[in-house]
């Protein structure tokens, strides 16, 4: 468990570069599911996904002690918010993406000032790469999500959340590293230990779902979903106890459900929400979180998805 002070001091250090995203409701989507039903925005978060807090929390800490070069392993949004926030440090960023990365977040990467690196389709091929290119430069690697860093400022998501939300009973967030959701976890059950806190991953890619069974880090291998920033082989050794601990209960979910949860979120509240962070929408929507007549928050986690990808999701 990631100290409370930790996640206190890490939105006190990145209060000048994220946004405090809003809260959405849909009395659609709360109908719908019979509960009341809000919304936390981390697809409008700056380089459009939550990543951006853990990143700045790590990368300007870094800067401070000298860092000139920054390197991380990331599908997408985690190297976007890298190499946004390196850029806005004036340090350089070099960011290792799968093989198949999305060409809307590769480009966004390069916009932002990243040098991308192709490797692999894992998480487990992709983190050795970069941790080979930061001892040959001399660079400070920057953990997608097991870092006690990054998950404190993942958790300042989840302090947001108890402010603007009174009385949230539940919450419901998109597992892939765990990054996220042990920062939520931390934030949420030392200050409210009530509340349900409540993971979804997608069926195909569950190896969260497989270690909590088994009760310890199980690695699945290669996956594909369509919900790539979830696409991880095996979850994180600092993120996986606080998990396996804490986390209340896990929700898995089909790729039909999350295309059809992202159609909803569109059709119903107008937001553009990637597959990835719709994850949360789609395990609520299926009736299999257990969880009825609460006041639950579902974590939006990124909306970085291309037009023409976005558009033919919505054909389908």
């Amino acid at each position: 468990m990631i100290a409370l002070e930790k996640i206190r001091e890490a939105a006190d250090e990145i209060s000048d570069v994220i946004h405090r995203t809003p809260v959405l409701t849909s009395s659609r989507l709360s109908e719908q599911t019979g509960n009341e039903v809000y919304l936390k925005g981390e697809h409008l978060q700056k380089t459009g996904s939550f990543k951006i807090r853990g990143a700045s929390n790590k990368v300007l800490k870094a800067v401070r002690e000298g860092a000139s070069h920054v390197v991380a392993a990331s599908s997408g949004n985690h190297g976007q918010a890298v190499a946004y926030i390196a850029g806005q440090a004036g340090v350089q960023a070099t960011i290792v993406v799968p093989v198949d990365a999305s060409p809307a977040k590769v480009a966004a990467i390069e916009a932002y000032g990243g040098q991308v690196v192709r490797c692999g389709l894992t998480s487990a091929e992709r983190i050795p790469e970069a941790l080979r290119i930061a001892e040959e430069t001399g660079g400070v690697f920057v953990p997608p999500y097991d870092d006690p860093d990054i998950i404190a400022g993942q958790g300042t998501a989840g302090m947001e959340i108890l402010e603007q939300v009174a009385d949230c009973e539940a919450v419901i967030v998109p597992v892939g590293g765990g990054g996220l959701t042990a920062g939520i976890l931390c934030a949420i059950k030392q200050m409210r230990p009530e509340i349900l806190v409540i993971g979804a991953e997608p069926e195909t890619a569950d190896d969260t779902k497989q270690s909590l069974e088994a009760g310890e880090r199980i690695a699945i291998g290669p996956t594909q979903t369509i919900a790539d920033g979830l696409r991880t082989s095996i979850p994180g050794e600092l993120t996986f106890p606080i998990l396996r601990s804490h986390l209340d209960r896990l929700v898995t979910v089909s790729e039909g459900e999350i295309k059809e949860a992202c159609k909803l979120l569109f059709q119903y509240t107008k937001q553009v929400v990637e597959p990835s962070g719709a994850v949360s929408a789609a395990a609520l929507l299926s009736g299999r979180t257990g969880i009825r007549g609460k006041r639950v928050v579902a974590v939006l986690s990124g909306g970085n998805v291309s037009a023409d990808a976005f558009a033919e999701m919505l054909r389908t």
